[in-house]
């Protein structure tokens, strides 16, 4: 009997340490978690303070081509960092941060897909003062930062106006497809998915060439929208928070030119600005993708850039756990709850724009990860998901790397003004016009086949 109660006692004991211990552990977690957010908190407010910072100094000298040049060129801010060209698995897992740094000593006679540029390119440049965003032509006489600009080069684009480039005259109403049905859930479709290396950025040729492409893909375009309802999700950039001082700065964004272009029934902007898609700030996409209304036909999230100012290792996460409050995990979540939520609608999930002041950031907070990183992260869960996916960091347009970008089209580094947003709408019309035809064309080969 003494020898039960010895072993009884001893069973207590030992059942009594380890509930000490468990609870040591999870108050240390706990000890640890708290103190972790406190200083990610204090964090976040000097990185969005350090940001707003860059930005008042790139719109000043976006006024000054010959000193955003200077300042460009002297802080080797005209470089982009070269893409990891491997399959990316479990993003952040076997990669470190000194393998994504950019690697400025590389050799400035080359583009950006890696060919030598003409000798008589030069490493300066010069801006129009009366430049159209119309009818330019992507041929080799143009050139962007590093390649000089031609003052009487009518592709330069500072001071646009972009109202006579309306595509109202080639209503996709007038155009349509009696049959064709655009909402509901069509085949995955991933635009613009070059992982190139990158070394001396040029952007701005690029941005033309593309944007004289996506003009074309919306005047010959043949599906109807009209009946179709759109909600862009997003942060500062669609609602165009940089313009929120000017009178009518709504009708500025690239949601409402989206609508124009599209012809769409109604397009609904649920643009905030300083939002991520991770919990780690306020008003973040996956808390708030309710929002969006129950009858929308497509719905189109764009983001990561505020992810990619604010996310550190700890916050990316990894694809292998999802966690809460990890970009990795709450992206899983969005994607989840708006395929679980509007079951009907096509889902486009869009990658930041490259941006400089994310590069000036990073050189101040070792911890900060690549842009490229995010948006691989994006395009592995919308493939994963069966989602739409734009890559639009990988697609050279718009990329402020490129101080020809910031004068003309993204005066602080990382917003648009008119003319910058109506290109990227431009862009994102052409490219959900280009999956839609995708679909038609898919339906029309699997009818066919069938009729066969």
């Amino acid at each position: 009997m003494n020898n039960l109660n010895r072993i009884m006692l001893m069973l207590i004991a030992m059942a009594a340490i380890m509930l000490i211990a468990v609870g040591i552990d999870k108050g240390y977690d706990y000890y640890q978690d708290a103190k972790w957010e406190k200083e990610r908190v204090v964090a976040y407010e000097q990185a969005k303070a350090e940001v707003e910072a860059m930005q008042t100094t790139i719109e000043t000298l976006s006024e000054d081509p010959e000193a955003l040049i200077a300042y460009i060129e002297e802080n080797e801010l005209n470089y982009v960092e070269v893409e990891n060209t491997e399959e990316v698995l479990p993003i952040g897992e076997g990669q470190t941060d000194s393998e994504r740094e950019t690697d400025t000593t590389q050799d400035v006679e080359q583009d950006v897909s890696g060919n030598t540029l003409d000798d008589s390119s030069s490493a300066s440049m010069s801006f129009d003062d009366e430049p159209s965003v119309s009818d330019n032509e992507s041929d080799s006489t143009e050139s962007v930062s590093g390649n000089g600009l031609d003052e009487s080069d009518s592709g330069s684009v500072s001071g646009n106006s972009v109202s006579d480039n309306s595509v109202s005259d080639n209503s996709v109403s007038d155009n349509s497809i009696s049959d064709n049905s655009v909402s509901g859930n069509l085949q995955p479709f991933v635009s613009g998915n070059g992982k190139t290396e990158k070394k001396l950025c040029a952007s701005y040729e690029d941005t033309l060439r593309i944007n004289k492409e996506d003009k074309a893909v919306i005047a010959a375009n043949t599906i109807d929208f009209s009946g179709m309802k759109i909600a862009c999700l997003g942060d500062s950039i669609t609602e165009a928070a940089n313009l929120t001082k000017l009178e009518g700065y709504e009708q500025m964004t690239y949601p409402y030119h989206l609508s124009q272009l599209l012809g769409a029934k109604e397009v609904v902007n649920l643009g905030i600005g300083g939002s991520s898609i991770g919990r780690y700030w306020d008003n973040a996409f996956v808390d708030r993708y309710r929002e969006i209304p129950q009858d929308t036909d497509l719905i189109i999230v764009m983001g990561g850039t505020n992810d990619g100012f604010c996310a550190s290792q700890k916050e990316l996460g990894s694809l292998t756990e999802r966690s809460e409050r990890t970009f990795a995990g709450d992206l899983n979540e969005l994607i989840k709850g708006l395929k679980e939520d509007y079951p009907e609608a096509d889902i486009v999930l869009v990658s930041p724009l490259p941006n400089v002041l994310h590069d000036m950031l990073r050189r101040e907070r070792a911890y900060l990860l690549s842009q490229a990183v995010f948006a691989d992260m994006m395009q592995q869960l919308a493939t994963e998901y069966g989602v739409h996916y734009i890559d639009l960091y990988h697609s050279n347009l718009l990329d402020t790397h490129d101080a020809a970008i910031i004068h003309n089209f993204m005066p602080d580094g990382v917003h648009g003004n008119e003319a910058g947003y109506r290109i990227l709408a431009e862009h994102i019309a052409a490219e959900i016009i280009k999956m839609y035809e995708a679909n038609q064309l898919t339906e029309t080969e699997e009818e066919q086949s069938h009729d066969a």
